[in-house]
């Protein structure tokens, strides 16, 4: 009779599913990082939208306060001429 050793066996076939089971967890891993690349991009995208709205409502709320600041010089003008009559 011949006897094949049992121990031998066993590791292979525990070897090649743990193998297998971490194939399949990397695929799942590189998975959830695409989508997590993905989620960063466009988070990064409306981070970019929102700075370019951001850098818009200065220059307005700018040229308001200029545009302010020229009319209240002009009134100041209009009081002190006012005042000389």
């Amino acid at each position: 009779m011949k006897t094949t050793p049992i121990r031998p066996l066993v590791v292979l076939v525990v070897s090649a599913l743990l193998f297998g089971c971490a194939s399949t967890q990397q695929k799942e891993m590189r998975s959830e990082l695409d989508e997590i690349r993905a989620i960063a991009q466009q988070a990064a995208s409306d981070a970019a939208a929102a700075q370019a709205r951001a850098d818009a409502a200065m220059d307005t709320a700018s040229s308001a306060k200029s545009q302010s600041e020229q009319t209240e010089a002009k009134i100041d003008r209009m009081f002190k001429k006012a005042m000389y009559k």
